[in-house]
C-alpha cells in the first residue's frame, strides 16, 4: 500500500507559479504510474500530468508548455511545477499512484491540495 500526501497548493495571481509536492510513504521506483489529476465540475477529473512505467510523461493539452512533472526518487516525491497559472487552473489537484500487486491493479489517491488563481 502507498499513502500519498500533497502539499504546495495556495493562492496566486494570474501568471504566477506554484510547485505541488506529493510525498509517498515508500519508494516510488517500482510504482507503475504516478501523476496528478485535477477536479472538474460535475465530479469529473482531468489527467494533468503523469509518469508512465517506461519513464515517458503525458500532459493535458491545456497545461502543455506550462506545467512540468518530475520526481525525486530519493525523497519518494513527485512534483508538479505549474507556471503561468490562469484562473481556469483553479481547482483541487490530486496525486495518484498505480501499482500492480498479485496480478491486481491498485490505485492510490492523496487527499488533494487546492490551487486558486485570481487577481
Amino acid at each position: 500500500q502507498v499513502q500519498l500526501v500533497e502539499s504546495g497548493g495556495g493562492s496566486v495571481q494570474p501568471g504566477g507559479s506554484l510547485r505541488l509536492s506529493c510525498a509517498a510513504s515508500r519508494s516510488i521506483f517500482s510504482i507503475f504510474e504516478i501523476g496528478w489529476y485535477r477536479q472538474l465540475s460535475g465530479d469529473r477529473r482531468e489527467l494533468v500530468a503523469r509518469f508512465n512505467s517506461d519513464g515517458t510523461t503525458d500532459y493535458a493539452d491545456s497545461v502543455k508548455g506550462r506545467f512540468l512533472i518530475d520526481t525525486d526518487d530519493a525523497k519518494n516525491t513527485v512534483y508538479l511545477q505549474m507556471n503561468n497559472l490562469q484562473p481556469e487552473d483553479t481547482t483541487e489537484y490530486d496525486c495518484y499512484a498505480v501499482e500492480y500487486a498479485d496480478g491486481f491493479k491498485k490505485t492510490y489517491w492523496g487527499r488533494g491540495t487546492q490551487v486558486t488563481v485570481s487577481s
